[in-house]
């Protein structure tokens, strides 16, 4: 499955965005889909993942409280919301889909998007 991450811009601290992992190639209903984010100069991080059915999400403990993760298996998307962002949160935003477990480890997943660059500015 190809994935299509979209969403990212420029706002302001305190702000929100939704982000949008949307895939081609296959159906992502089948597959856990998750979230991964990598700000200049440091590694990548798990931000939150969400299983196949959206019956369950998972979160940073950092992240939680903020970002909301839902799914839309009809449109073949899968939705970061994003609240009350901060200058930390700046970063390019990957999502990404596993078909056997859900995960927080980035090398657990084999399809990706290219990412979307969310700038949060103070």
């Amino acid at each position: 499955v190809q994935l299509q991450a979209s969403g990212g811009g420029l706002v302001q601290a305190g702000g929100s965005l939704r982000l949008s992992c949307t895939a081609s190639g296959g159906t992502l209903r089948s597959y856990h889909t998750a979230w991964f984010r990598q700000a200049p100069g440091k590694e990548r991080e798990f931000v939150g993942a969400i299983t196949r059915t959206g019956g369950s999400d998972y979160y940073a403990d950092s992240l939680a409280g903020r970002f909301k993760l839902s799914r839309d298996n009809a449109l073949n998307t899968v939705f970061l919301q994003m609240s009350n962002l901060i200058p930390e949160d700046t970063a390019v935003y990957y999502c990404a889909a596993v078909l056997e477990q859900i995960s927080s480890r980035a090398t657990d997943f084999r399809s990706w998007g290219q990412g979307t660059l969310v700038t949060v500015s103070s």
